[in-house]
């Protein structure tokens, strides 16, 4: 495999690469980033883990000029947490270049705060289609010196119905621009969209060499579909997985009946509020909550590593919908599983799925296993623009709450807010200790979740 350090790519660049321990390129990035840094349109075809989105990152960076403060690049995602990832990674290539603003545009949260964020400029744009061509319209976002534009899972964004809002924002882009275009599968919307908004571009296919990830992939025929799923996850040892259903309906209920069976599980779907889905994905991630009850929409952009399973709780419509769900195992270089659980009307529509599973009955529940939470998570009414940094928390739960280091878990930081996971056992003794006693010299608000 290729060196980054064979690219041309500006020093700063290099320097983040070597920070973020990026060395070797992935089939993607070799294929793709040769072509961006040269100005060529491209239409790549590569499954979700490829590395794509460093790929378009470094391509973005490298032509951005700092000095200049107007929007220069556009990325336009398809669901608000796949625009939150992206926008994470090119964050965190441009840390070594200094003084570059990125906005993230996306419907779900108050539009009058991105409307303020835009009077003060931006050079990279990163958004859902529907709120970005809002914006346009009601001219708070100016587009006039982008040169780049990235459509990431143009598939989904197909699939999901925004095809004509996509071309009515780029009949807001200037001519001529750079545009690539990522997919993880290339049906005829795909080529068509393609005809109209790229302009000779080199099409690029990593399938092929690109290593499988090792997902078992299995099937069960059930009748009562709670009770088998709460069989499945002691049979196979599972302590953490993504439960898909096919409507928001169905997940909010299964959640609700997980819960009441003991079994901590936080939905995620697309009639939460913003803030409420970043705090379930936060709980998901630092290992708060063992079962993320998600839909495919919601579900899309959600990289969690060491995930032990995903179950299909409904047989998904569509094979494209079946391999997205799939995809978020088996990551990392690490085993997956994917169980589907299949009721007796719908196993025509799972052997359609065309998967070559054999469908078995449940197994007997003989496991002890449960589903445990392992840690709990405090919230802290103060983030990064209050200037409080994770060192910050970690020592007060060390001097304040007598933690040890190894104690406090993954913390997350918003803009106003901070997560930290502590050990589930302590969590209500913690924040008991650490109520109302000063972090920086300043006494915040701080409450449990669960």
């Amino acid at each position: 495999m290729s060196s980054f350090t064979t690219l041309s790519l500006h020093a700063p660049l290099q320097t983040a690469l070597k920070r973020l321990n990026f060395n070797t390129m992935t089939p993607i990035q070799a294929q793709s980033l040769p072509v961006i840094l040269k100005g060529s349109d491209i239409v790549a075809q590569a499954s979700t883990g490829s590395g794509k989105t460093l790929a378009f990152a470094l391509g973005i960076l490298q032509n951005i000029n700092p000095r200049y403060f107007a929007a220069q690049a556009l990325v336009l995602c398809p669901t608000r947490e796949l625009a939150e990832q992206v926008a994470k990674v090119i964050r965190s290539c441009a840390s070594d270049i200094g003084n570059i603003k990125l906005l993230t545009l996306c419907g779900g949260v108050p539009m009058k705060a991105q409307r303020h964020s835009l009077t003060h400029g931006a050079h990279i744009i990163v958004g859902t289609p529907g709120r970005v061509l809002k914006l346009l319209t009601m001219e708070d976002l100016d587009l006039k010196s982008c040169t780049m534009s990235v459509l990431d899972e143009a598939d989904q964004m197909v699939d999901m119905g925004f095809i004509d809002d996509i071309e009515a924002i780029f009949a807001f882009l200037p001519s001529p621009k750079q545009t690539l275009l990522f997919s993880a599968t290339y049906p005829q919307s795909i080529k068509e969209l393609t005809a109209k908004l790229t302009k000779n571009p080199i099409f690029i296919k990593t399938h092929s060499t690109e290593k499988a990830p090792a997902i078992t992939e299995i099937a069960y025929i059930v009748n009562d579909k709670t009770s088998a799923l709460n069989t499945v996850l002691r049979h196979h040892n599972i302590t953490n997985a993504i439960v898909f259903c096919n409507t928001k309906v169905v997940a909010s209920e299964l959640c609700e009946t997980l819960n009441y069976a003991g079994i901590h599980a936080i939905a995620l779907h697309g009639d939460m509020e913003q803030f409420d889905r970043n705090e379930a994905i936060i709980q998901f991630r630092n290992g708060s909550a063992p079962l993320l009850v998600a839909t495919d929409v919601a579900g899309r952009g959600i990289d969690i590593e060491g995930l032990d399973a995903i179950v299909n709780y409904d047989v998904p419509q569509q094979l494209d919908r079946y391999i997205h769900r799939i995809g978020r195992t088996g990551r990392a270089g690490m085993d997956g599983t994917a169980i589907t659980l299949v009721s007796s009307h719908q196993i025509d529509s799972f052997h359609s799925l065309d998967r070559n599973v054999e469908l078995h009955d449940l197994p007997d529940h003989r496991n002890s296993h449960n589903v445990s939470t392992p840690m709990r998570t405090i919230c802290i009414d103060a983030g990064k623009k209050e200037k409080l940094r994770a060192g910050d928390i970690v020592g007060a739960l060390i001097h304040e709450g007598g933690l040890t280091s190894d104690q406090i878990g993954k913390i997350d930081q918003l803009d106003h807010l901070s997560y930290v996971a502590i050990p589930r056992e302590i969590a209500e003794a913690t924040h008991k200790k650490i109520t109302k006693r000063p972090i920086k010299g300043k006494v915040f608000r701080i409450w449990l979740l669960d």
